[in-house]
């Protein structure tokens, strides 16, 4: 069985091959491990490995782990849909938040913010690419409006960029189509808000390595990591 170290070792490898390919400098691409239900020795190993971000879907799971890892300094940062009550607990718990997918969560967040004073929250902007129902995310032509509302209206967020997941399907190009969506938008937002959003999250453990090749500056990796996660 191979070793979480192992692991990350050889995903850095793959990543870096991948941005090579598109002529990318491989130092440009920071990795997520996502610990959905793997338990709190797999942030341990995670983060002693170097990842860049420790990542959860679900805020109670996050917290509870948090609270078992004192010593872990490697940012938190959520990635599962963010429900508006469970806001105030999600900005106590992590240190970002990369699903922003609705203008009415982005003024609850901003509201709750007021409240405790912390400004300068990082935020990414989720656009659901791939047209599926079953995905959150705002839609491609609802990106601008978002945008807009966080930076005219949460001064208290800061916007770093933009997260989508790719379509689960098994056609490569297909793929590759919803993350070149997501630089298109990524590049419009650009031009409009003038702003640099150098974040472009795509890529999970069946597809990082095409988005990489796409653009994509942070990947999400649980799979690849730690193996097949815990039953429910």
């Amino acid at each position: 069985m191979t070793s979480v170290r192992e692991n990350v070792e050889r995903v850095r490898e793959r990543i870096a091959r991948a941005a090579l390919r598109a002529g990318r400098d491989p130092s440009e691409i920071r990795l997520a491990a996502v610990t959905k239900r793997h338990p709190a020795e797999a942030v341990l190993q995670a983060a002693a490995c170097g990842v860049d971000w420790i990542a959860e879907n679900r805020v109670q799971e996050a917290q509870g782990k948090r609270e078992n890892c004192p010593g872990v300094t490697v940012p938190w940062c959520l990635v599962g849909h963010l429900q508006r009550n469970k806001v105030r607990k999600a900005l106590e718990v992590f240190d970002a938040i990369h699903t922003v997918d609705s203008q009415e969560l982005a003024v609850s967040m901003e509201r709750v913010l007021e409240e405790g004073q912390r400004t300068g929250v990082p935020v990414l902007l989720e656009v659901n690419v791939s047209g599926e129902a079953a995905k959150s995310g705002v839609s491609p032509e609802g990106a601008e409006a978002l945008a807009e509302t966080v930076v005219s209206r949460c001064s208290r967020l800061r916007l770093e960029g933009l997260l989508a997941v790719g379509p689960l399907v098994d056609d490569p190009e297909a793929i590759r189509g919803a993350f070149r969506l997501l630089g298109r938008i990524a590049g419009d937002l650009r031009r409009q808000l003038g702003l640099p959003l150098a974040t472009l999250s795509m890529g999970m453990s069946d597809d990082f390595e095409i988005a990489v090749e796409e653009g994509s500056t942070l990947v999400r990796l649980g799979t690849a990591l730690f193996g097949p996660r815990l039953p429910v």
